[in-house]
């Protein structure tokens, strides 16, 4: 309780009031505009942020215009490939095989090759 009545004692007196400062311009030194130079600065932070993202925006353009191209090659091989399975597939059909090697120029083991000459077709 005696805390209380102690701090009601303190405030009996006079305040007094900080001086006034002039509100004109200050003499001397050239006087450094903190807010206009924060402005400045963050304009460039900014500029500079801007600047190290012009590559990977172009980059990503370019992959993107690409891509088009990369997707029609894409298509055509699938197509091949299909082919190419098909006749991997019918490569182990004996009729097959054996039209193959007549046209490499092949006879099967009991054959006799044969050439006539002379005829046109």
């Amino acid at each position: 309780m005696a805390a209380h009545t102690h701090a009601s004692r303190a405030r009996t007196g006079p305040r007094r009031r900080p001086a006034a400062r002039p509100n004109g311009p200050r003499s001397g030194a050239s006087r450094i505009r903190w807010d206009r130079l924060g402005r400045i600065a963050l304009t460039l932070v900014l500029a500079v942020i801007a600047i190290s993202y012009f590559r990977p925006v172009l980059n990503l353009v370019t992959t993107y215009r690409g891509s088009g191209s990369a997707q029609t090659d894409l298509r055509s091989l699938e197509r091949e490939s299909n082919q190419l399975k098909r006749r991997l597939s019918a490569a182990g059909d004996p009729v097959v095989l054996e039209r193959e090697a007549r046209r490499q120029g092949l006879v099967v083991p009991d054959e006799r090759p044969y050439v006539i000459h002379g005829l046109s077709g």
